[in-house]
């Protein structure tokens, strides 16, 4: 078991729950990881984020309280978990039978299907993915969100905004912010973008809507994204 590949995917909650649960989505991904258990050398460790649905219950929180960017952090957590809840239920006893909080116990897990949400304050699942990793002493991610690559100002607002096939991490960090916010919604948080940068990993953005590039790249083939390095 412990001779197979690990496949680290930083699932965005934009495609598990983009404005309710999307079962046509999570039925896709869950087919596709299936094959790939089936029949090749590879385990797969989901990171599930927590999407507008974290960011509908921060809003609450905020009408509620006087909320501090912990309380904001830690309610965005609790949504991570749900979104990965369902994730996990999806492959029914193929996967670890329940999620993975805390990314230091990974490596005492044995299953072919992992599924994992936010763990601490201070950054998104980003670097629960990235700790996942350093963990696995992993050197690759795949982000999978609902954009098709990283542009240098929003593509919906702006039509002539410039995507980028390639990017190194000083080039894409200049690009974002360098500050953890509660809610932030970034392709890659700045928090877990340093800790990258650090060890080396290669983060590959790709859109949830095009599972073809998905499998392009687990096979280290083209695909249609933005390559960090």
């Amino acid at each position: 078991m412990q001779n197979k590949e690990p496949i680290i995917i930083s699932l965005g909650g934009s495609m598990v729950v983009p404005d309710l649960p999307n079962p046509s989505f999570i039925n896709k991904f869950r087919d596709l990881i299936l094959g790939w258990i089936e029949n090749n050398n590879k385990r797969f460790f989901i990171i599930v984020g927590g999407g507008k649905t974290c960011r509908r219950y921060q809003d609450a929180l905020s009408h509620t309280i006087e909320a501090t960017t912990e309380d904001l952090d830690w309610i965005g957590i609790y949504s991570t978990h749900l979104n990965a809840q369902l994730l996990r239920l999806s492959f029914s006893k193929k996967a670890y039978h329940d999620i993975v909080t805390d990314p230091a116990v990974i490596s005492s897990i044995s299953d072919n299907v992992i599924v994992g949400a936010g763990w601490e304050p201070g950054c998104s699942t980003d670097m629960d993915a990235v700790l996942t990793a350093e963990k696995l002493n992993a050197k690759k991610i795949i982000n999978i969100s609902n954009i098709d690559y990283i542009y240098d100002t929003d593509p919906k607002i702006h039509p002539n905004a410039k995507k980028f096939e390639n990017l190194t991490w000083d080039e894409y960090r200049s690009l974002i912010t360098f500050e953890w916010k509660a809610g932030l919604n970034s392709p890659f948080d700045p928090i877990a973008s340093k800790r990258a940068q650090e060890l080396g990993i290669e983060v590959y953005f790709i859109s949830g809507n095009d599972l073809e590039s998905l499998e392009n790249c687990i096979n280290n083939l083209p695909f249609v994204g933005t390559t960090i390095k």
